[in-house]
């Protein structure tokens, strides 16, 4: 069990952030066991092709068969802006006693031949594997997924603002919980310890590539708790239908469409791409709606994401839910 003990309770000790490098390390996950992330298939089909050119008994051997990676391959993130540019630019100035010490500890047998040498020499195969992976498979499809785990997030401070902080640690996972000043994460493993965050906060990541939440395996690392983001299940959607007649009747078939897809917070990039039209087009329609008050909005970072409001929960239910399908 991990134990992180806020000072005071205090909110201003937890934040949120997204992590290009957490996604991209977690994903590896998929790679050995695919059968284990059903979600996640259509991903891995698309980019099948990619991952034949790629150093995959480097990208194999970053994980082991618990599912572990090494700690200084996931660390905290800063920012819900960030950048992989950045992060394995960050990733390159690993101390050597810690790469050493964390592969060790994925690898307690022996480490695969092609992680060993000089820690310099193995961070530097290392970054250019990983950054080969990023190009191949994940720029093409980041926007999309950035989308789903700023829309998260947005979710996420909706719940603390609403009904406070024990109930965001409680819908979160499972195997998360607050309890008076102290946050504890159960964990698959036999690893324990208890922090404070007083100093350095308690970072929350929502993750695409995660079944369950996790923590990092030494107290000498960071606070901070990587979760399966809201939403997953939507990721590689493409929406075919539309709400009833009554609804597209009254303000457009293009229209009632949106509002079935507003759930969750959502861009007009990720829109586009679920009803396979322009991000321009998009827009025309949300701003009419939004102007209707039938949607909500918020800035997250450089997205505005949209939800249906009220009203627009009440239009939509008065007319009968989805039936037929139909071209945008």
């Amino acid at each position: 069990m991990i134990e992180y003990e806020l000072v005071d309770h205090d909110l201003g000790e937890v934040r949120f952030a997204i992590s290009p490098l957490n996604e991209l390390v977690l994903s590896l996950r998929t790679l050995r066991d695919p059968g284990r992330f059903p979600l996640q298939l259509p991903w891995l089909r698309a980019t099948e092709a990619a991952r034949a050119e790629l150093q995959l008994d480097v990208l194999r051997a970053l994980t082991n068969d618990a599912m572990w990676t090494p700690d200084f391959l996931t660390p905290r993130p800063y920012s819900p802006l960030g950048r992989i540019d950045d992060e394995l630019a960050a990733l390159a100035k690993t101390p050597d006693e810690v790469v050493r010490a964390d592969l060790a500890e994925v690898h307690p047998a022996a480490v695969p031949a092609v992680l060993r040498g000089r820690p310099a020499t193995v961070i530097a195969r290392m970054l250019a594997a990983l950054r080969e992976y990023w190009d191949a498979c994940f720029e093409p499809y980041w926007q999309r997924m950035r989308t789903v785990l700023e829309a998260d997030v947005v979710h996420r401070g909706r719940v603390v603002a609403q009904s406070g902080l024990a109930v965001m640690f409680a819908d979160i996972d499972p195997h998360v919980r607050l309890e008076g000043s102290v946050v504890y994460v159960r964990l698959r493993s036999n690893h324990s310890y208890r922090v404070s965050t007083a100093g350095r906060g308690l970072t929350l990541v929502p993750c695409l590539f995660s079944r369950r939440a996790s923590a990092p395996i030494s107290p000498e690392e960071s606070p901070q708790i990587m979760y399966p983001a809201r939403g997953l299940a939507t990721l590689w959607e493409t929406e075919t239908t539309v709400p009833v007649n009554a609804l597209a009747d009254l303000i457009g078939r293009a229209r009632a469409r949106l509002m079935g897809l507003l759930d969750a917070p959502s861009s007009s990039t990720e829109l586009a791409v679920r009803l396979d039209v322009t991000p321009t087009a998009v827009n025309q329609h949300l701003r009419a709606l939004r102007a209707a008050g039938l949607l909500t909005s918020a800035r997250h970072g450089r997205s505005v994401l949209y939800r249906r409001s009220d009203l627009g929960d009440r239009l939509l239910r008065g007319s009968g839910g989805r039936a037929d399908q139909s071209s945008w």
